[in-house]
């Protein structure tokens, strides 16, 4: 039996990591093989795009065009090198983001034409698309207050708080587009109280 893929979105700061590693270890308590991703990563090419993209001298001064296709590069490598075997030896399938913050980032907030963005993403995803969409969601100025008490912002935290409002909006907007996917839960709430939020919607 086929798998199921459940992506992880929302701004920088909401708790998605955290999120999927509760999510992660309650599905294996249970009996279920689990694979976890996250982007851009996830593979050797993409863990090198990852750094590129986050902290590489080299990559400060990308232009939107190029973070577009850097981010789909490295979406590419894992949806065939991993995600894909991993769906068809049926196991449940955990990414820490996946085309949708492409669209976001990229296309709204930088503002790059939708119509370039779909064709990426298409392109990078083949035929696989997510079953289930978990968004957290997450006040920009609360976003960055986290930010900050961690380790540091990298190259893409650091963008100013306009940025990051926009980044909310296009995933509000997504979410309101394609309601048999996406659920919208807050992530004001506690850890625990998230996780459970998360559970029970598995659980339904």
């Amino acid at each position: 039996m086929r798998g199921i893929l459940i992506t992880f979105e929302g701004g920088d700061g909401s708790g998605k990591s955290t999120q999927i590693r509760l999510l992660a270890e309650r599905l294996t308590a249970v009996g279920l093989p689990v694979t976890t991703t996250r982007e851009p990563g996830g593979t050797a090419a993409g863990e090198a795009i990852r750094d590129l993209l986050q902290t590489a001298k080299a990559g400060r001064n990308l232009t939107p065009e190029a973070e577009l296709l850097l981010f789909a590069a490295s979406r590419a490598q894992l949806v065939r090198e991993v995600m894909e075997p991993a769906l068809a030896s049926g196991a449940v399938v955990l990414a820490d983001r996946f085309a949708d913050s492409t669209t976001v980032y990229q296309g709204t907030a930088r503002k790059l034409e939708a119509e370039n963005v779909a064709f990426v993403n298409r392109l990078a995803l083949g035929t696989l698309r997510p079953d289930l969409t978990l968004l957290l969601d997450l006040e920009p100025e609360e976003a960055c207050r986290r930010r900050t008490a961690r380790s540091g912002p990298d190259r893409m935290e650091s963008l100013p708080l306009s940025f990051h409002e926009a980044v909310r909006d296009g995933y509000l907007r997504l979410a309101a587009q394609e309601p048999e996917r996406f659920r919208i839960l807050d992530a004001t709430l506690s850890v625990e109280a998230l996780h459970e939020a998360v559970w029970n919607l598995l659980q339904e």
